[in-house]
C-alpha cells in the first residue's frame, strides 16, 4: 500500500460515533506505528483533510471535504436522486433504505432514509464503512467486480463482526455466482446481529459497479411476503436510479431486473 493510500485509509476510522480520534487510537486502529501515523496525519492536515482540536490534540475531518463535497454534488446531484429513491423504498417497504458507494476498496454509506411505520428500525451512520464480505451491499458489489478486485478483498484479513459473519474466502467466492445470476445479495446477521438485508448493485456509464442500494429490517420482522416485496421494489427502483445517474447495467446483469421500472416521485 502506497503512502497516499495509507494516509487516506486513516480517514475511514472517523464516524459519527467517533468524530474525533487521537494519535494513539489511530495507530491502534490502523496497525501503523505512531511515527508513521503522525507523519501521514501531518500531510493530510497540510491539505485540509484533517485538523487538530482541543487540549488533547485529537484529530477530526478538515474543511477540505466541504469544498470537495460541494463540487461533486454540483457536478453530479447524486444525493438528491438517491434520497428520492430511498424515500420511495422506505415508504413502500416500511423499512430502512440506504445507498453505499465504493471509493477504491472501501464501501461506505452515502445516504439513507427511515420509515415511520415502526418504532424499531435498523439505524445507519453517515459515511459508515460497510465490510464488503459481511454486508448485502458489499456482496452485491463484490459479485459485480473484477476478479482482481475480488482477490484483493478476499486475500486481506476478514473481520468477523458477528457469529454469523462468513470469513472463509472460498465460501464467499461460492456465493458470488448466485448473486450475479439473481442480481440480489442477502445478508442475515453478517454485519450486525438481528439485521436482515437485501441489496442490488448500482452501475455507472461504463457499466462498472459503483455501489449498491439496500433495504434492511430487523430479523424478527422479516416474513416471506415482506422479503418478496422488498426484492421487487429494490430491484426496479435501483434500476431506475442507475439510469437516472447515467449508468448502464453490464450485459451479464439479469435482464428481467432491468425491465419496466416504476415511475419515480410517487
Amino acid at each position: 500500500m502506497g503512502t497516499a493510500s495509507k494516509a487516506l485509509s486513516l480517514l475511514n476510522y472517523f464516524t459519527r460515533a467517533a468524530p474525533k480520534i487521537g494519535l494513539s487510537d489511530l495507530a491502534r486502529h490502523s496497525g501503523y506505528n505512531k511515527a508513521t501515523v503522525h507523519r501521514l496525519l501531518s500531510e493530510l492536515a497540510q491539505h485540509g483533510f484533517v485538523e487538530q482540536i482541543g487540549s488533547g490534540r485529537e484529530y477530526r475531518l478538515g474543511p477540505a471535504f466541504l469544498r470537495l463535497a460541494a463540487l461533486r454534488e454540483n457536478a453530479v446531484p447524486m444525493r438528491e436522486l438517491a434520497t428520492q429513491t430511498l424515500t420511495e423504498l422506505s415508504n413502500t417497504t416500511g423499512e430502512t433504505a440506504h445507498m453505499s458507494l465504493l471509493n477504491g476498496d472501501v464501501l461506505s454509506s452515502f445516504s439513507y432514509t427511515y420509515s415511520s411505520a415502526h418504532g424499531t428500525m435498523v439505524m445507519m451512520e453517515d459515511a459508515e464503512v460497510l465490510d464488503l464480505h459481511a454486508t448485502s451491499s458489499g456482496l452485491a458489489v463484490l459479485a459485480h467486480s473484477s476478479a482482481q478486485f475480488i482477490d484483493n478483498i478476499l486475500s486481506a484479513p476478514l473481520i468477523k463482526r458477528t457469529p454469523e459473519t462468513e470469513t472463509d474466502p472460498d465460501v464467499i467466492r461460492a456465493m458470488l455466482p448466485d448473486i450475479r445470476a439473481t442480481g440480489i445479495a442477502t445478508s442475515i446477521g453478517g454485519y450486525e446481529q438481528d439485521v436482515h438485508s437485501y441489496a442490488v448493485p448500482v452501475f455507472d456509464a461504463n457499466s462498472a459497479c459503483i455501489g449498491a442500494v439496500a433495504v434492511a429490517t430487523p430479523v424478527a420482522r422479516m416474513t416471506d411476503p415482506l422479503g418478496e416485496q422488498i426484492k421487487s421494489e429494490l430491484t426496479t427502483r435501483t434500476a431506475t436510479l442507475t439510469r437516472l445517474l447515467g449508468g448502464f447495467p453490464p450485459d451479464t446483469f439479469p435482464t428481467f431486473l432491468q425491465a419496466n421500472p416504476p415511475q419515480t416521485g410517487g
